[in-house]
């Protein structure tokens, strides 16, 4: 009889084509030397290039690859949510499809897990944490103040909510993507506002992080405006007790 599935991870999927395969293979084969059996769920956002064409082919190799391919974009916060709630592991987590941070970050996190925090997640704002990054002065100041803002309107105790690599356990998340409503780059604030408020306690972890923006990766000045309005979204719906 097959055990029941211990750890998904979700990966939000749009214009990966340069990354996709590599990211796959390194998670499968770090999950492969696990003592537990597990799922990858790689979700489609309607991507305009090769990413489903190769994703489709990994899933015809990698046994425990589940591929959700969305014709139409819906946004980064859309597709998680797609993939938490339609995961079947004990515990779950998203990370992007550049690599950005290595699936062995997770290893860190499960002693905390097993202390009773429900929510685990990375972090290159706090003690401990590497990043490698090649961005602009301008936009380095645009991050920072970002992140502050966050801090001071809804979420004081989290350092960096914008990490993906954030982990679960299955009843905590069915619990907390079932009441997201943003689906685009301020989903990540929201996830973190409404475990708060459910009383779920977050444990933030130091992460080693990669940015591939020299290669055409990373947030633009239309997404960090963005996540602004949807930042005074998640604010209103706090207000409001939409999220009890």
């Amino acid at each position: 009889m097959k055990s029941e599935v211990y750890l998904s991870v979700i990966i939000p999927a749009y214009n990966e084509e340069k990354y996709i395969k590599d990211a796959v293979m390194d998670i499968s084969r770090y999950l492969s030397k696990q003592d537990y059996n597990s799922e990858i769920i790689v979700i489609n956002d309607g991507s305009k290039d090769k990413t489903a064409e190769i994703c489709r082919e990994l899933e015809s190799t990698i046994y425990n690859l589940k591929f959700i391919d969305n014709e139409k974009n819906q946004g980064k916060g859309a597709v998680v949510k797609q993939g938490m709630l339609s995961a079947q592991g004990k515990y779950r987590i998203y990370l992007d499809a550049d690599g950005a941070i290595s699936i062995d970050h997770i290893e860190k996190f499960w002693p905390y897990i097993k202390e009773g925090y429900d929510v685990v997640i990375g972090s290159i704002e706090v003690k401990g944490a590497a990043k490698e990054e090649d961005y602009k002065l301008y936009r380095i100041i645009l991050g920072k103040f970002s992140k502050y803002l966050i801090r001071v309107m809804v979420i004081w105790e989290i350092h960096d909510t914008q990490r993906a690599f954030k982990l679960f356990s299955a009843e905590v998340a069915e619990k907390v993507f079932s009441l997201q409503t943003i689906k685009r780059w301020g989903f990540d604030i929201e996830i973190l506002v409404i475990a708060k408020k459910l009383g779920y306690r977050i444990k933030e972890l130091p992460v080693k992080w990669v940015n591939p923006s020299g290669k055409g990766k990373g947030v633009s000045l239309t997404g960090y405006f963005n996540t602004l309005k949807e930042l005074l979204q998640i604010k209103w719906n706090s207000i409001r007790g939409k999220y009890r």
